[in-house]
């Protein structure tokens, strides 16, 4: 597959989520929704691996690797699927947005790890007022739900990144398939049990549009976004691929304004925006560094 049209089905895939998870609970059974989905999409990965002839790995660090996944994939699409039912959608992408800030604040209490600089620092603390200024909103105007559904997506990406940052240290060198499917197969267990427990109806009700989210989230948002992502990581800069964590909340918030007629309060877009800011400023923060250090050697340099 070309990088660029790669590139252009992640930005899609990351931007449309929301909504998704939005549309498919809105019929009022988010637990039944999300677990639909991740049946659907376990289904297709594996038949996907059967036609290419690749039997899942069930060695010990495979099954380690699979089982880290599972707080990222159970635990944080379980809290969204019940967030998205009092939160905008561009709210939740721009909450997940801030996965790069928590990932890096979770490494610092690892050994091993690269400390974080002061422009890491600047977007962490951008990052924190942002989300400051949207649970502010929320209480001032009495919200409980929204606050609680706030919460419930801190916990979401959270447990997102500190999922990802523990496959990463089990290092088991699984393909981007064979990781999902084993994550998706140790995660339906979970969500079974949840849906059986939260007194949802043992049927699924969906609109028909919730119906036709489910459907694309579980093949796109489920597995061909997430191959694509890895395609694209795999071929460009770090730095270009990084991008698309500031580029899809505005497009998440745009669509949510335009396919779904929300519209978030003036305090919940200035927080999106801080949270924007303190984006660009930990992920490019150093990349402006050097060029400012480069910059400054160069005219020394060219001085007589």
């Amino acid at each position: 597959m070309p990088t660029g049209l790669a590139y252009f089905i992640v930005i899609l895939v990351w931007a449309s989520t929301p909504l998704g998870i939005k549309w498919s609970a809105e019929a009022g059974a988010p637990v039944g929704s999300v677990m639909l989905r991740m049946g659907l999409a376990l289904a297709a990965g594996a038949l996907i691996l059967l036609i290419l002839r690749r039997p899942p790995r069930l060695d010990r660090r495979a099954l380690i690797s699979y089982g880290a996944a599972v707080p990222g994939v159970f635990g944080a699409m379980a809290l969204s699927y019940h967030a998205s039912q009092f939160l905008p959608s561009g709210i939740l992408s721009v909450i997940f947005g801030m996965a790069p800030l928590i990932s890096g604040l979770i490494l610092q209490a690892l050994p091993g790890a690269v400390r974080l600089r002061r422009w890491h620092w600047i977007g962490c603390a951008l990052g924190v007022a942002g989300l400051g200024v949207v649970f502010a909103d929320s209480l001032a105007l009495g919200g409980s739900d929204q606050l609680l559904a706030l919460a419930m997506m801190l916990a979401a990406v959270t447990l997102f990144s500190g999922s990802g940052i523990a496959v990463q240290r089990v290092a088991a060198g699984l393909p981007p398939l064979t990781q999902t499917v084993g994550a998706l197969a140790m995660s339906m267990p979970c969500f079974l049990l949840l849906w059986l427990t939260s007194g949802e109806p043992l049927t699924v009700p969906l609109s028909p549009r919730g119906l036709w989210a489910v459907l694309y989230l579980a093949l796109f948002g489920s597995l061909i976004g997430f191959l694509c992502y890895y395609l694209i990581l795999s071929r460009l800069h770090a730095a270009t691929v990084a991008l698309v964590t500031l580029i899809t909340p505005v497009l998440a918030l745009t669509l949510g304004m335009l396919l779904n007629q929300e519209t978030p309060s003036s305090s919940m877009l200035a927080g999106a925006g801080l949270i924007l800011i303190a984006l660009g400023a930990y992920l490019f923060g150093d990349r402006l560094s050097r060029r400012k250090a480069r910059l400054a050697a160069l005219d020394e340099q060219s001085q007589p």
